[in-house]
């Protein structure tokens, strides 16, 4: 008898249908094709150990199971329960008039318990788009899947539980999410507040404008000034996600395997710190078998950097392409896969390797040229691509002990929003533009135009500074970016003027 049941495989973030095809005729084998990989091919046993324990068996006849489309590489144990529902519907142990109705997914333990899986938010959704009914998949996954509204999904904790089901011995227990509840439940959840941040006002503006524009940041500042508390507190005044952003942002963790148990839909902006001994793959994505990397799994949110001249070049160089493309092109022999990488950079770092030049009270104790070559660690591309520099000083003891309250991420998250509205009927035309930092050299050109007053400002500051051509446009973005803060149509003075102090490393003589 030949039955029918599906499954799902995951490339990239996107989930493609999986057909298995289950025969069953006299004689004793067993055969799985389809281009399983190991960990698939190793499901008999575990099927075998699982059905014997809750009463059931594999038929001693000849089976064969086919895993269509037979071109497309099939890794993972989530396909054991798959596999087991069709062999007992082949078997005629259980009914088999639901059985193609839905996608079915599920690492079998020997006692018939299921594991989470991965993928299953991008699974749901294409079960969704192709018609299935409902989904069936271990219950740890089950909230994540039920984002999916239209779909039937069903939470199990045993495949005697399934068998059940499709026996309609026992009903099980529809998952339910209200998804734009869920969504907003946990908009603004958030531990961290730019209230506790003592002093450091200068750096606070620029960090809003950052906000405000899409701008990638470093700071650069002696240890203990507040750079890793800053740059912590910075989600919480950027704009909260809409509902698409939080759909993309899930499927990418969904992919990772980074969910958690009971874990529905990412809704708050992810902060992803990896730290300075990070492998090149692991930061930009790939392996054996691709998975996103750190700054796949920051979509939507922020990468920090911490001691940036620490991580080694190559990781550095690897991050330049993603930061201009905003995706990330995984290619091996068979296929290529892609992920988004839409994130902002806010890197930290010590002004040299003792932490204290240009410091006001300690002396620097670094030899000559030291400070120099501990900077050209980071290269001059990839210093291209960040906007905003900024130096972070120590707090005075004054400031410290004040009882001032500080301003509340609340309220500097208003203007950042408006700011961002502003910019998102600017570009209302412009395909894969949502903020200023994104602009190209075209877009520059029409929408950062300066007056005469400015264009003069612009030059001093560039031959007095010593400041580099490339900082050109990084001060044209951000001072657009202060604009519209400012709520101004047009680039004024003061707006170029603050911009040109946000590019300390440009400066020639900076380091000595």
């Amino acid at each position: 008898m030949l039955i029918k049941t599906y499954g799902s495989a995951v490339y990239g973030i996107n989930a493609t249908t999986v057909t298995v095809e289950t025969n069953i005729n006299p004689g004793v084998n067993f055969l799985l094709v389809g281009l399983p990989d190991s960990a698939v091919k190793e499901s008999q046993q575990r099927i075998d150990a699982a059905l014997k324990n809750n009463g059931y068996k594999i038929p001693g006849k000849s089976i064969v199971i086919n895993m269509a489309p037979a071109d497309i590489r099939k890794e993972g144990s989530a396909y054991d329960l798959t596999i087991a529902v069709g062999i007992l519907a082949a078997s005629e142990q259980i009914l088999s008039d639901k059985v193609s109705s839905f996608i079915i997914m599920g690492e079998l333990s020997l006692d018939g318990g299921l594991q989470p899986i991965k993928g299953v938010l991008p699974i749901a959704l294409q079960a969704q788009k192709e018609g299935f009914k409902g989904i069936i998949l271990p219950k740890q996954n089950a909230k994540e899947a039920a984002v999916v509204g239209e779909l039937e999904v069903y939470g199990v904790e045993n495949i005697k539980e399934v068998i059940d089901f499709f026996n309609e011995t026992s009903e099980l227990e529809r998952t339910v999410v209200n998804t734009r509840d869920e969504f907003f439940a946990k908009l603004n959840n958030s531990e961290f507040d730019f209230a506790d941040v003592k002093g450091q006002e200068n750096i606070k503006r620029a960090l809003e404008i950052a906000a405000a524009g899409g701008h990638n940041v470093i700071l650069i500042g002696a240890p203990g000034a507040g750079k890793t508390m800053l740059a912590k507190r910075l989600p919480t005044i950027l704009p909260p996600m809409n509902l698409q952003e939080a759909l993309e942002t899930t499927k990418i963790h969904s992919v990772a395997g980074k969910m958690g148990k009971n874990t529905g839909l990412i809704s708050t902006r992810p902060f992803r710190a990896p730290h300075h001994t990070i492998s090149d793959v692991a930061l930009v994505g790939g392996g054996g078998v691709p998975q996103p990397g750190e700054i796949s799994l920051s979509h939507h949110g922020v990468l920090f950097l911490d001691e940036l001249p620490e991580f080694k070049r190559t990781v550095l160089e690897v991050m330049r392409q993603p930061l201009e493309d905003r995706v990330v092109t995984i290619s091996r022999a068979k296929f290529s896969v892609e992920y988004p990488a839409s994130f902002m950079l806010v890197a930290a770092m010590n002004p040299c390797p003792c932490g204290y030049y240009n410091h006001p009270e300690k002396d620097c104790v670094c030899p000559p040229g030291t400070v120099q070559k501990y900077l050209n660690k980071i290269s001059g591309p990839l210093l291209d691509r960040i906007d905003i520099h900024i130096e972070v000083t120590p707090v005075s003891y004054n400031e410290l002990a004040a009882e001032r309250q500080s301003e509340k991420s609340a309220s500097v998250r208003e203007r950042v929003i408006k700011a961002r509205e502003i910019q998102q009927q600017r570009y209302l035309n412009s395909n894969g533009i949502h903020c200023n930092a994104q602009m190209g050299s075209k877009q520059l050109r029409s929408i950062c135009k300066i007056d005469e007053a400015g264009n003069q400002l612009l030059k001093t500051a560039m031959e007095k500074l010593g400041l580099s051509a490339r900082a050109y446009d990084r001060i044209l973005k951000v001072a657009r970016t202060i604009a519209d803060l400012d709520n101004s149509a047009n680039i004024e003075t003061n707006h170029l003027a603050e911009a040109i102090q946000y590019r300390s490393l440009d400066r020639e003589g900076w380091a000595g």
